[in-house]
C-alpha cells in the first residue's frame, strides 16, 4: 500500500547547508565532499522520517557535463543532482514555481533550507517557507535527540514496581515471603 503524502516537501540546498553546519565543513575539509555529502543525507533520512517530509537534497552540478539525476534513498529522502550549467539555486526556484500552480499546495508544505539570503527572498516570494542552515541543523539534532529518548524508555523494565527491577534471586525471595513459605534469614542460607 503506497504511503500518504508527506506532510511537507523540503528541499535543502545541499552544499549551502554543508558550508552552514561546522560539522559538515570540517568533514568536508578532512575527508573531501562526498564524506560531506554522505554525512548530510544520512542526517536527513531520521530527521525526514521522523518529522513526515519528503526530502530533496539538491546538489549542483553546473561544472559537471553530466544530465541531472535523482537518487531516492528512501521513501523520504532522494537526492537531486542538477544539470550541466543549473545550480540548486535555480533547480530550486523551478520546483517552488511549480509547486505553486500544483493542486497539492493546499495539502503539503513547501519548505526549503538554505541560508542564501536572496534564495530566501526568492523561495519566500513563491509562497514557499523558508529555514537557515542553522535551524535545520537544530531540529535535525533536536529530532534525533527525541528518538533516543523513546527508544530508551521502551528499553527499560515492562513492570512499574520496585520488585520487578530486583534480580530474579531477590523476586523469589519477596514471592516466597508474599506467599507465606517460610525462608531462612540470609545469613542462614549459605
Amino acid at each position: 500500500m503506497p504511503r500518504s503524502p508527506a506532510q511537507a516537501l523540503l528541499l535543502v540546498d545541499g552544499y549551502n547547508v554543508i558550508g552552514a553546519w561546522a560539522r559538515l565543513k570540517e568533514v568536508r575539509d578532512r575527508h573531501g565532499l562526498e564524506d560531506a555529502r554522505r554525512e548530510l543525507i544520512e542526517a536527513l533520512i531520521g530527521y525526514s522520517s521522523y518529522q513526515d517530509y519528503e526530502t530533496q537534497v539538491v546538489f549542483d552540478a553546473q561544472y559537471q557535463d553530466t544530465p541531472g539525476s535523482r537518487d531516492v534513498i528512501t521513501p523520504y529522502v532522494s537526492v537531486q543532482y542538477t544539470d550541466f550549467r543549473q545550480t540548486a539555486d535555480s533547480y530550486i526556484e523551478m520546483v517552488c514555481s511549480r509547486f505553486r500552480n500544483e493542486y497539492r499546495k493546499f495539502h503539503q508544505r513547501l519548505i526549503v533550507a538554505t541560508s542564501d539570503r536572496a534564495q530566501q527572498q526568492t523561495v519566500v516570494g513563491y509562497g514557499a517557507e523558508w529555514m537557515s542552515a542553522l535551524r535545520l541543523q537544530s531540529e535535525v539534532e533536536s529530532a534525533g535527540k527525541r528518538v533516543r529518548v523513546r527508544q530508551q524508555s521502551k528499553g527499560r523494565s515492562p513492570g512499574r514496581l520496585l520488585a520487578s527491577s530486583l534480580d530474579p534471586k531477590a523476586q523469589e525471595q519477596l514471592a516466597k515471603m508474599r506467599f507465606g513459605v517460610d525462608t531462612p534469614p540470609p545469613a542462614a542460607q549459605k
